[in-house]
């Protein structure tokens, strides 16, 4: 059941992030911001492209069309559902495991799932860094390295083997390990503070919040990392490399740019984050509660077992709010 939540769930996140009516609704959130996240993050100090995240989505606009904004998106497209649906469904089982629901083996849970789920994530954001960084500055692309996010897999793997399909790896376990056990610490700590009972009127508009608020937290805990991984997965194009290792690629950053740089792009990640995150965990913890209602009646809000002996002890607030 956390697998499918999960699934739901992530289809949820991508259709915030995405146009998707066709009559009148366009919500340009989600994959445009995360390209200006990456653009900014990669540019070249020396000679900027862009001042800032309105100049450079007004930039890529201007020189690129709408459509530059959305580079790359089959790749996040495919594997965003797959991705939380890991992400819920390990955490789902790590806290069956676990048995207690604490704030703490929340966050062990969620590093776990984050860990996990690294082996599909860090692929899916290489091409879709790579896709991307593509024809920047460009209405219509003169050369194509890549045709579309599969065929960049392809030839990556074609010339630098596995380990050129999961560059950045390692950068990735660092934020994504610790930053899923902040997200789900972060919506544990919100629900039980706030309250999110089933009878609450205001449930719904408490759930978009604390999902919101624990993608901004979750982001905020290991954005100089992200800084790191991008210009590790955007180097290389056209086989020339810049950075010969991590820490390589962090003393020239910092040398050159000082410790801003691991604040490049993190506004239009933050706008992001809130919209995104909101729909995902509300729609996955709304599903549990409907199935859990079906089988066994509706108890609580949570994402963690609903039945355990540590449940029973809790008072009726902090069990409602719990996640």
């Amino acid at each position: 059941m956390d697998f499918l939540a999960g699934c739901i769930g992530g289809a949820a996140g991508v259709l915030v992030g995405h146009p998707f009516d066709t009559v009148k609704v366009s919500v340009l959130v989600g994959h445009p911001f995360d390209t200006v996240k990456v653009r900014l993050q990669v540019q070249n100090v020396d000679k900027p492209l862009y001042r800032g995240t309105y100049h450079c989505f007004q930039s890529i606009v201007r020189q690129e069309s709408m459509f530059g904004l959305y580079k790359g998106i089959a790749s996040p497209m495919m594997g965003l559902t797959f991705i939380n649906a890991i992400v819920f469904g390990v955490q789902g089982n790590a806290m069956h495991y676990l048995g207690h629901d604490t704030p703490m083996n929340q966050f062990l849970a969620g590093a776990a799932a984050g860990t996990i789920q690294c082996v599909i994530c860090c692929p899916m954001e290489l091409a879709k860094t790579r896709m991307q960084m593509q024809g920047t500055g460009e209405k219509k692309s003169k050369r194509k390295l890549y045709k579309n996010s599969l065929d960049c897999l392809a030839r990556i793997y074609k010339r630098e083997g596995l380990s050129g399909v999961n560059r950045g790896m390692v950068t990735t376990l660092i934020r994504e390990t610790p930053g899923f056990g902040v997200y789900f610490l972060a919506y544990d700590v919100l629900t039980r503070s706030i309250g999110c009972e089933p009878d609450d009127h205001y449930m719904i508009p408490k759930l978009l919040f604390a999902g919101g608020m624990s993608g901004i937290a979750s982001w905020l805990s290991t954005y100089p990392v992200d800084v790191i991984k991008s210009r590790l997965q955007a180097d290389g194009v056209g086989g020339v490399y810049q950075y010969t290792s991590i820490a390589d690629c962090v003393r020239q950053s910092v040398r050159r740019e000082g410790l801003r740089v691991f604040t490049r792009g993190l506004t239009s990640t933050l706008l992001r984050a809130f919209p995104v995150n909101a729909a995902t965990f509300a729609t996955v913890t709304l599903v549990l509660l409907y199935a859990r209602g079906v089988e066994e009646g509706p108890k609580d809000c949570e994402l963690g077992p609903p039945n355990t002996a540590h449940h029973t002890q809790l008072p009726q607030q902090t069990q409602a709010s719990s996640l």
